[in-house]
C-alpha cells in the first residue's frame, strides 16, 4: 500500500478536486500528463479537498488523434517489425492515457463519496494520486519510446472501451473500483509478461524494458483498487467475494478471460475467489 506524507505550505490552499479535474479537461497527451503529476506535488505539497464539482465531463478532453474505433477494427500486427513493435507500444500508451483520466475521475468524482469516511480521505486521493501520477509517468516512457521508433502517439487507430466501462459506473462507486482496477488493470498483469517475453525475442531491449517498468507498477495499483474495493465491500452484506460478481457481472460488458497471472494477483491482494467464477476459458 502506498505510503505518503504531506508537507504544510505558506502558498495559497489548492483544491486536488479542482486538480483532478483540470486533468480531465486537458486534451493534449503530454499536456495530461504533465497535469497528472502537478496534481500529484500539489498535494504532497499541502492542496486540499474541498467540495466536488457538479459538472465533471462525461468524456474526458482529447485529441484529435487517434482516431477512435470499435475494439475489433483496431489492428494487429507481427511483433518482428519495428512497425508491429510501433503498434503494440502505440496500444500500450492509449491504455496509459486512458488510466490517467481514470485515477483523476476517481478522485474528482468520488473523494467525498458517502461511503468514504472523513477522515480516510486523504488515503484515498493520496492513493489515486500517486496511480495517477504512475500513469502519467508510464505514458511518457511509451510516447518517447514512440518517439524513438518514428512514431507519435495518434498515428494508430484506438478504441474507447477502457473509457466506456467508466461510464457505465459513473454512478456507482463501488463497481467503479471492481472494473477500473480489479478488472481492466489487473488484466494487464496477465497479459504484459508474454508481451515482454515476445520483444525480448526479437531483440527489442528498450521497449521491453519500459513494459517491465509499466507492469512491475502496476501491481501496486492493482493492490490500491483491492484495498478499496474490501473497504467497500465490508459495508454490504455479502461476501467482497460474492459482491465483486454481482458488480462485475451488472456493469461489465466485457469477458473476464484467462489464462490468469495468479502470481501477480495474489502479489496484489486478489484472490483466485474473485475472478476465476467470472472466467471465460
Amino acid at each position: 500500500m502506498t505510503s505518503f506524507k504531506r508537507y504544510a505550505t505558506t502558498f495559497p490552499k489548492m483544491s486536488v478536486l479542482a486538480d483532478a479535474r483540470d486533468v480531465l479537461l486537458t486534451a493534449d497527451p503530454r499536456a495530461k500528463a504533465s497535469r497528472a503529476r502537478r496534481m500529484r506535488t500539489d498535494w504532497l505539497s499541502g492542496s486540499h479537498i474541498d467540495e466536488a464539482s457538479d459538472s465533471l465531463p462525461e468524456q474526458p478532453a482529447r485529441p484529435t488523434k487517434p482516431k477512435l474505433v470499435p475494439p475489433l477494427d483496431v489492428p494487429r500486427r507481427r511483433l518482428g517489425s519495428p512497425e508491429g513493435r510501433g503498434a503494440l507500444l502505440h496500444a500500450v500508451a492509449h491504455i496509459e492515457l486512458n488510466a490517467i483520466d481514470l485515477a483523476a475521475d476517481m478522485i474528482a468524482r468520488f473523494t467525498t463519496h458517502e461511503s468514504l469516511r472523513q477522515d480516510d480521505r486523504d488515503r484515498f486521493v493520496s492513493d489515486w494520486s500517486s496511480v495517477c501520477d504512475d500513469e502519467a509517468r508510464h505514458f511518457v516512457l511509451l510516447a518517447d519510446r514512440l518517439d524513438e521508433l518514428g512514431l507519435a502517439y495518434g498515428d494508430h487507430p484506438a478504441h474507447n472501451g477502457l473509457w466506456e466501462a467508466a461510464k457505465s459506473t459513473r454512478h456507482n462507486f463501488a463497481a467503479r473500483v471492481a472494473i477500473a482496477p480489479l478488472v481492466l488493470e489487473a488484466r494487464g498483469l496477465d497479459v504484459t509478461p508474454g508481451m515482454i517475453k515476445r520483444l525480448v525475442s526479437v531483440g527489442d531491449m528498450e521497449s521491453a524494458n519500459v513494459l517491465r517498468t509499466i507492469y512491475e507498477e502496476e501491481i501496486g495499483h492493482v493492490a490500491i483498487g483491492a484495498y478499496w474495493f474490501k473497504y467497500l465491500a465490508a459495508q454490504q452484506k455479502d461476501s467482497p467475494e460474492s459482491y465483486f460478481h454481482k458488480l462485475v457481472r451488472s456493469h461489465f460488458k466485457g469477458q473476464v478471460k484467462s489464462p490468469f497471472n495468479e502470481k501477480a494477483r495474489t502479489l496484489a491482494g486478489l484472490s483466485r475467489s474473485y475472478y476465476e467464477p467470472l472466467s471465460i476459458k
